[in-house]
């Protein structure tokens, strides 16, 4: 396989105005510069890598290390942008993080935790807790979320019980761009998504959800004011000379990395679903509206005044493969075996190897193989399990559909759809609907710009990104008749 395509293009051939993005994942916190169409400038790329610290249940970062990151990330892009002399026309601030991240802070402004992240679950004795104290359907009615370690309502009762000194001290509660915002440039403000994705915001009035802070002893004056993507600060005290350029422009509060993820490959209404197909896997679509009724398979996190994302997520997608690499035997054609007519002998298969999130939430669920018979082979084996993979994303399809969205077509991407891109085409079938790849690199930040490029030049030209070729449904029909039998082993399994 070739390099895949970033968008890239030279200083001379972009146009203001330019957006200056920034991204803290998983591995590494990157940024770079985006012109008025939406794609990277070359020699602006910065990246400095990362790791969390991992143990039973727990999953940090030190805050203050990616602060300094994201300072070395500011100082490569500024030094790029004098340099091809662009930099007064910078007319925006980005930055996306990964979701669901939290941190206690002082009246100083210093941390008083690591940043705790998305994979912490050393909540989890408070989710159980909660879910015997309050009316989890009315929470999920009011915020799109379940009751969940990634949570802040968990993870506050669980900071407050384990750490009340440090509790005792906080001034305020931020996610990880939040922190890094106030460090560097003064800013407070918390972006409508991020509030969405912590699980404390009604995702119906588009304030905070008082019930459950109040359920839990904790005060809304702890968090940041809510702000919509067209409330940007203009009042950033940078702590540097060198950035003294970009005071002058407006910096957009940090947004969870689930929304850009849709926006930088294109899902950008109810036609266009993203689906994500790595470790774990992700449907999302983004609708005009918040759903007067959320359908309790899925979440759904308000990301600005009208819009916001419905969609599901499954634990395991990269994850089921990785179990079949370790346990069955790969046949030699595999990809001849997923692509072509379904295969008689198929075992049916239920995928939950870590448990089940959307759409039954049953974090108890374990993988089931049945129908298996003496001539079941490796082949059989690989087939099956992807073509229960393909279920998984119809069920959550079937909710979104209830949701109020009217899919026309899926974009793909993800570790699974670059090595297994037959799995697409099963995945075409599952849903028949088209699906088309993707075929790009950091579409999450080409997003961030993007979201930010709507508000500085609403309705301008924006480069399309690099596609595959797209599959075509075409045994439609093989995967109702499986989809009764999952139905089935759930209903008695599960």
């Amino acid at each position: 396989m070739g390099s895949i395509p970033t968008m890239s293009i030279p200083f001379k051939e972009s146009r203001g105005p330019y957006v200056l993005a920034m991204d803290i994942g998983s591995t590494a916190s990157r940024g770079g510069l985006y012109d008025a169409s939406g794609r990277p400038l070359k020699g602006s790329k910065q990246r400095v890598s990362h790791e969390f610290t991992t143990g039973e249940g727990l999953s940090t970062i030190d805050a203050d290390q990616v602060v300094d990151e994201i300072r070395e990330v500011i100082d490569g892009i500024s030094e790029a942008a004098h340099e091809h002399s662009i930099a007064d026309q910078i007319a925006g601030v980005a930055l996306d993080s990964f979701a669901s991240s939290i941190i206690l802070v002082d009246a100083e402004g210093n941390a008083l935790t690591p940043c705790i992240t998305y994979a912490d679950s050393r909540s989890a004795g408070f989710v159980s807790q909660l879910r015997e104290e309050i009316d989890e359907d009315a929470y999920h009615g009011r915020t799109g979320v379940r009751l969940h370690t990634s949570y802040h309502p968990s993870r506050l009762m669980w900071l407050k019980e384990e750490f009340p000194d440090l509790f005792e001290q906080a001034k305020y509660v931020m996610t990880i761009g939040e922190y890094v915002y106030f460090k560097i440039a003064g800013i407070r403000g918390m972006a409508t998504s991020i509030a969405a994705w912590s699980g404390i915001l009604n995702a119906h009035t588009g304030e905070l959800d008082l019930p459950i802070l109040e359920h839990i002893g904790v005060d809304p004056a702890l968090f940041g004011e809510v702000k919509n993507p067209d409330e940007p600060a203009r009042d950033a005290q940078v702590e540097r000379n060198e950035w003294k350029y970009l005071e002058d422009v407006p910096w957009f509060h940090a947004i969870p990395d689930g929304w850009p993820s849709n926006i930088g490959p294109g899902a950008v209404d109810s036609k266009t679903v993203a689906v994500a197909a790595a470790t774990s896997g992700a449907m999302r679509v983004i609708l005009p509206s918040v759903p007067k009724k959320i359908p309790s398979g899925l979440w759904c996190y308000r990301v600005s005044r009208d819009q916001c994302i419905v969609g599901g997520a499954l634990n395991d997608v990269g994850r089921a493969v990785t179990w079949l690499e370790r346990t069955v035997n790969k046949p030699d054609n595999l990809d001849e075996i997923l692509i072509r007519e379904p295969l008689e002998g198929t075992p049916a298969v239920l995928p939950f190897f870590s448990g089940e999130r959307s759409i039954g939430w049953a974090g108890s669920a374990r993988a089931t193989i049945t129908n298996i018979q003496e001539q079941t082979g490796p082949e059989h084996m690989w087939r099956g399990v992807f073509e229960a993979l393909a279920l998984s994303y119809q069920r959550v399809w079937e909710h979104m559909e209830l949701a109020g969205a009217a899919p026309e077509r899926v974009i793909a991407s993800g570790r699974v759809a670059t090595d297994h891109p037959e799995f697409l085409a099963m995945l075409a079938d599952a849903l028949d609907t088209p699906v088309i790849p993707l075929e790009m690199k950091r579409a999450t930040l080409r997003g961030t710009a993007l979201i930010v490029l709507e508000q500085l030049e609403p309705g301008g030209e924006r480069a399309t990104p690099p596609f595959g070729t797209t599959h075509e449904p075409r045994f439609a029909y093989h995967y109702a008749q499986t989809r009764e039998l999952f139905d089935a082993l759930y209903d008695k399994l599960v």
